[in-house]
């Protein structure tokens, strides 16, 4: 605001041109009045537009120029008698983020179009002069600049015949202008969420689409805008301004056609119902009228693979591995064995798509918020640990619990029945979302587009994925003979799968002290110990035969009471990651990434969490490399960490711009103005070879 006032006070002190003409070279703007006739006829309507035409490497503002600039400001100066003409009609303007802020510019010759009325007394043969005074503001990326100049345009009364010269170019220009859209658009808020629907037709033809408001407190600029279609509504959801719009929002919709040069639609909103968000948009010529189904198939072979592979982390593989041998036991039969499966899965796919529902319900309430959004919450991170820590304490023998009774019983993850594998499988998947991993990314990224049901369907795929190896387990007997024979080994090798859930435990501890400090990561240790303890004389009670009814209520009380101490305050800002460190890593802000792209300089960006397990594989690995961090500075590649451990709106934006659900994301941006997306799995030899 403080630069829009500044830009306009230039203007207003800026001298006026002396000598007036049709035509003004000014030092990066060319400007000319042009008229859609010599001869205007009295009593009717004349065509009249002002051109102005950027030198290359410069540009000029729409009526609205967004976070900067200022809009074209016009004096007339008519012959007496002669209404003043109507406001300057603009046409559809382009968008450019320069440092950071958003622009509506013209970066190419616009005509600012209006109609001026011919007074009706006025002889044929007397002069009709058309003067008028223009200011505007011109930029580069560096700078801008102010200029004027003061146009005359002589003309006479007459008969009102077209020049052949210029009434074309105001032709062109009416057909540049937004076309008036006849159906009524409707907008809401959603928390701080702006969102627009407009009814449209052939929606199955458009790429992209962009709304630019005419008002200034009606969303934030350089937001970006997520646009699906939603039935026969093009839906477009960004961030609102403070305090919000009121009342009826008018704008200019710009376009992207799929087959053809983009369109502009002038609309005014009404405040009203919205659709939920709903597909996305086409990406390519190719009509998409089937609805989709062949990109859902893909995501969903997507979700169902980055499940699969979740069962090989360190938090997941124990109890998978108790699960399944609990089937080596020589009297299940297959029925049973189907049944465990099945109820497995059923534990499986409920938590997964629960918490996939919980962050689609959290989107659509205004929250930008994505996979393993809870763990940005030190509470959960709290209740994690604890619950961690008490199933390392229980593989490695300290205590049994049994879900269906407070007595001694074996341990529900290795004993058959229903409804123990159920809770396993539900555990499995709560304790699996810290991890992110090959294909799951996008298939992720991709539910948080799609229409509601479609989108829990992905969720579902990715909990059906990681409870598949258990599923083949129960349904194909080959696979159940090829299961080792109970012995006395399976007690060694419970022991020996507790250890990674007590690293578990500790990178967790770890995770805690990053968001709320060494005093919470203390509090939470303490409550780590003083449950571990409780378990110890929980064991002690099981082992003499005694009841657990009581104990069981105080172990949950225990975790209650733990994870309310918890703070949740983030500390003081810290260092840097080892490996932000070591690539000597700046910051993430839009602003920042904004700057680097425009000065043409390559950028290595990552984007991470400290609970993210993947994440901390990379930068412990690949990206630790000596050789990456020479490469990148050799290069001058410069390296931007953003970092997600707790909640950032900036890089939610981020993140849902790129219609990803989660971390770890790995993006370059080489100098010339290309964007490659890496994979999820990172190696050196693939860092390296990044060309600047």
């Amino acid at each position: 605001m403080i630069r829009r006032l500044i830009t306009a006070l230039a203007l207003l002190l800026a001298p006026v041109t002396a000598h007036a003409q049709a035509v003004s070279e000014q030092p990066h703007t060319r400007v000319e009045l042009i008229a859609a006739s010599r001869t205007p006829a009295a009593g009717q309507m004349l065509e009249v537009g002002i051109e102005l035409t950027p030198r290359a490497g410069w540009h000029t503002y729409w009526k609205n120029p967004g976070d900067a600039g200022a809009p074209t400001r016009v004096d007339w100066r008519l012959p007496a008698g002669t209404p003043a003409p109507a406001d300057l009609a603009y046409p559809v303007p382009g968008t450019l983020v320069v440092s950071g802020l958003m622009n509506h510019v013209y970066e190419k010759a616009n005509v600012l179009t209006t109609r001026i009325a011919v007074p009706a007394g006025l002889a044929a043969g007397s002069a009709f002069p058309l003067k008028v005074q223009v200011d505007w503001l011109v930029c580069s990326h560096e700078q801008c600049v102010p200029e004027q100049a003061l146009l005359s345009l002589p003309l006479t009364v007459g008969t009102g015949t077209p020049d052949a010269a210029m009434a074309p170019r105001l032709a062109a220009a009416a057909a540049a202008l937004p076309k008036p859209l006849a159906a009524t658009a409707t907008w809401a808020l959603a928390g701080k969420r702006f969102v627009l629907a407009v009814p449209m037709a052939g929606l199955d033809k458009v790429k992209s689409a962009w709304f630019f408001p005419e008002g200034d407190l009606v969303i934030t600029h350089v937001t970006p805008q997520q646009v699906t279609r939603a039935g026969d509504n093009l839906r477009i959801e960004t961030d609102a301004a403070s305090p919000g719009p009121e009342g009826a929002v008018a704008g200019v919709l710009r376009v992207e056609m799929a087959d053809g040069p983009p369109l502009g639609f002038a609309i005014t909103a009404n405040q009203g119902q919205v659709p939920a968000a709903g597909s996305p948009l086409a990406s390519s010529g190719s009509s998409d009228a089937g609805g989709g189904e062949p990109g859902l198939a893909l995501v969903l072979l997507g979700a169902v693979l980055g499940g699969l592979i979740l069962n090989v982390m360190p938090c997941v593989f124990p109890i998978l591995s108790l699960k399944a041998l609990a089937l080596a036991r020589g009297n299940v039969g297959a029925g049973e064995a189907r049944a465990e499966a099945l109820a497995y899965t059923a534990g499986v796919v409920l938590v997964v798509t629960a918490l996939g529902g919980i962050v689609l319900a959290l989107r659509a309430a205004g929250s930008q918020v994505g996979w393993a959004f809870q763990l940005q919450d030190p509470r959960v991170i709290a209740f994690l640990l604890l619950l961690v820590t008490g199933i390392a304490l229980n593989l490695a023998g300290l205590f049994e619990i049994t879900l269906s009774t407070g007595n001694l019983g074996q341990d529900k993850a290795r004993s058959g029945g229903a409804s123990g594998a159920f809770f396993t499988g539900a555990l499995a998947a709560f304790v699996a979302t810290p991890c992110t991993g090959p294909f799951m990314a996008g298939a992720l990224g991709a539910a948080l587009v799609l229409p509601t049901f479609q989108a829990l369907s992905v969720f579902a795929g990715l909990g059906l994925g990681l409870a598949l190896p258990f599923l083949l387990i129960g349904f194909v007997p080959a696979l159940r003979q090829r299961l080792p024979r109970p012995g006395a080994w399976m007690v060694r090798l419970r022991a020996i799968l507790s250890v990674p859930m007590f690293l578990t435990a500790l990178a967790l501890a770890w995770v805690l002290g990053q968001q709320v400090g060494v005093n919470g990561m203390a509090i939470g240790l303490a409550g780590a110990l003083g449950f571990g303890l409780f378990l110890w004389w929980l064991g002690a009670r099981q082992h003499g035969g005694k009841s657990l009814a009581l104990p069981g209520l105080a172990s949950l009380a225990t975790l209650v009471a733990a994870v309310a101490l918890m703070p949740t305050a983030a500390p003081a800002a810290g260092g840097q990651t080892a490996a932000a460190s070591e690539l000597d890593a700046v910051k993430f802000t839009p602003a920042a990434l904004a700057g680097l792209r425009q000065q043409n300089k390559p950028v290595f960006l990552y984007m991470t969490a400290d609970w993210c397990l993947t994440c901390k594989v990379n930068e412990k690995g690949a990206m630790a490399d000596p050789r990456v961090a020479e490469a990148f500075k050799a290069k001058g590649i410069t390296v931007m960490e953003g970092d997600w451990t707790r909640s950032d709106p900036a890089i939610s934006a981020w993140l849902a711009e790129h219609k990803r659900a989660g971390v770890p994301v790995y993006v370059y941006y080489d100098a010339g103005g290309g964007e490659t997306e890496l994979p999820q799995i990172l190696t050196a030899d693939l860092l390296t070879s990044l060309k600047a």
